[in-house]
C-alpha cells in the first residue's frame, strides 16, 4: 500500500483514482498559483477520519511555522504605520528589560527575532500558560544561548515569536489573534485565525484533524466546534482580565495559525504581485525587501542548519537553495531560487514557496506523517518533494 501510495504522489496527474488511505497513509491537499489566481491543485485522503470526511484545498489546518511568515507581515504593516521600529530594542515596547544575560549589554531587536538571530533558544517550554507572564519565564537563563550574543549567530527558535507577539500586544493594546485578524487576515480576505477564535463557523465546521499514522488523535479533533478554551489555561479560562503583552504566547503565533491551502495561495498571489491584493497596496515593495532579502547566510560557522534545512533566512522567511557544504536546502532541484516558508508540527508538513523569477507558487500540507517520515534526496521529506514537484515551470 505504501509503494502504491507514494508512487501516485510522486506522479500525481498519472494516477487516475487513488483508493482512500489506510490508516497508516498521509494525507494532503495542495494549490500552484501565479500572480491571477490558482493555476492547479488537489487533495487526497481524509481531513478527518472518525466523520469520514474528504480533505478539500478549502479546509484549515494548524499550518505550523509557516505561521512565523504571516505574523511578520502584521509587524512590517505596523513599521509601515510607524507603530514599530526593526531596530528598536523590544525592551522599550515591553515595559521590562528583556536581555541574554550573558551580554547583558546587547539589545534585542524585532529584526533579529524575526530572523532567529537574538540569541533566544527553545531551552524553555515556548506553550506560556494563562496567568504566567513572557517576563516570568524568560527570566530563566535556559531561554538563551549564553555561547552567541545577539546579532552574531542564527539558530531557530521557536520562542522568538512570543516576544514578538507581546511587542505587537502592547504597542497596540489588543489581543495578538484579534490584531493578527485586524492587520493581516481580513484585509487579505482570509477565513483564517489563530487558535480557531476569529475563522468563520464554516471553517470550524472544516477543521482538519491531526493524528498519527495509526489514526490517534493530536490535536484539532473539534466535532464541527470551537474549542471550548482558545489558549492554554489550566486554572482556569477566564480572558476578560488578559494584558495584552504580557504573554505573546498565548495564541500560538510560532506556529498556531489555521489556515487552508487556498486562502494559503492568496497569501502568496499578494508576495508574487509586489505586495498587491486585488489591485490594493498591502505592502509596499521596502516592507517585501525587508522581508525577504536573507539577514543571514550559512557559511559553514554562523549558524544552525539542522542537517541542512535552513540555510539562508530574512525576517520570518526562507530562502533556497544555497550552495555551501552542510547545506541540503535544495526542495525543488535544480538549484531552483524560492522563497516562503515550511512547517513541520503534529504530524503535519507544510510549505508556501514563491518563485519569482517563473511569477509562481505553491502552497501545500501533508497529515499524519508521524514523527520521522520517509526521507527524500534533500533535507526535506519525500512527501515535501512530491508535493513540491507541483511547481509551475512558469506562469499561464
Amino acid at each position: 500500500m505504501r509503494r502504491f501510495f507514494l508512487s501516485c504522489l510522486l506522479a500525481l496527474a498519472a494516477c487516475a483514482t487513488v483508493p482512500s488511505p489506510a490508516v497508516s497513509e498521509p494525507a494532503y491537499a495542495w494549490a500552484s498559483f501565479d500572480g491571477t489566481g490558482i493555476t492547479g491543485s488537489g487533495a487526497s485522503g481524509l481531513a478527518d477520519r472518525s466523520r469520514n470526511r474528504a480533505l478539500t484545498i478549502d479546509d484549515p489546518v494548524r499550518i505550523a511555522s509557516i505561521s512565523k511568515l504571516v505574523v511578520a507581515l502584521g509587524v512590517m504593516r505596523m513599521v509601515e504605520e510607524t507603530r514599530l521600529q526593526l531596530d528598536r530594542d523590544v525592551s522599550d515596547y515591553l515595559g521590562w528589560r528583556l536581555r541574554n544575560p550573558a551580554y547583558p549589554h546587547r539589545p534585542i531587536t524585532l529584526r533579529l527575532l524575526l530572523g532567529h538571530r537574538s540569541s533566544l533558544r527553545d531551552g524553555v517550554d515556548y506553550a506560556i500558560p494563562l496567568g504566567t507572564t513572557l517576563e516570568q519565564v524568560l527570566a530563566d537563563p535556559a531561554a538563551f544561548d549564553a555561547e552567541h550574543p545577539p546579532g552574531d549567530h542564527f539558530r531557530y527558535s521557536n520562542l522568538n515569536f512570543p516576544i514578538v507577539a507581546a511587542v505587537m500586544e502592547r504597542v497596540a493594546d489588543e489581543r495578538f489573534d484579534r490584531l493578527m485578524a485586524q492587520l493581516v487576515l481580513d484585509p487579505l480576505g482570509l477565513d483564517a485565525c489563530f487558535n480557531w477564535t476569529s475563522c468563520s463557523d464554516a471553517a470550524v465546521a472544516r477543521a482538519v484533524v491531526l493524528t498519527e499514522p495509526d489514526g490517534s488523535v493530536i490535536r484539532d479533533n473539534l466535532g464541527g466546534r470551537r474549542p471550548d478554551c482558545p489558549v492554554l489555561a489550566p486554572a482556569g479560562c477566564d480572558l476578560a482580565g488578559y494584558r495584552p503583552g504580557s504573554n505573546g504566547a498565548l495564541f500560538s503565533p510560532q506556529g498556531g495559525l489555521r489556515i487552508s491551502v487556498r486562502d494559503l495561495a492568496t497569501l502568496g498571489r499578494m508576495l508574487l504581485n509586489h505586495g498587491y491584493h486585488d489591485d490594493v497596496a498591502f505592502l509596499n515593495e521596502a516592507s517585501l525587501r525587508a522581508l525577504t532579502a536573507p539577514v543571514w547566510r550559512f557559511d559553514g560557522t554562523n549558524g544552525e542548519t539542522e542537517g541542512g534545512f535552513y540555510c539562508a533566512y530574512g525576517l520570518a522567511v526562507q530562502s533556497l537553495p544555497v550552495a555551501q557544504a552542510g547545506c541540503n536546502d535544495d526542495l525543488f532541484g535544480g538549484s531552483r531560487a524560492v522563497f516562503g516558508h515550511a512547517g513541520d508540527a503534529y504530524g503535519l508538513r507544510s510549505g508556501l514557496w514563491i518563485d519569482p523569477a517563473t511569477g509562481t507558487g505553491i502552497a501545500y500540507f501533508a497529515i499524519g506523517n508521524g514523527d520521522d517520515p520517509p526521507r527524500g534526496r534533500s533535507a526535506y521529506r519525500a512527501i515535501e518533494e512530491a508535493l513540491a514537484a507541483r511547481l509551475p515551470h512558469s506562469g499561464r
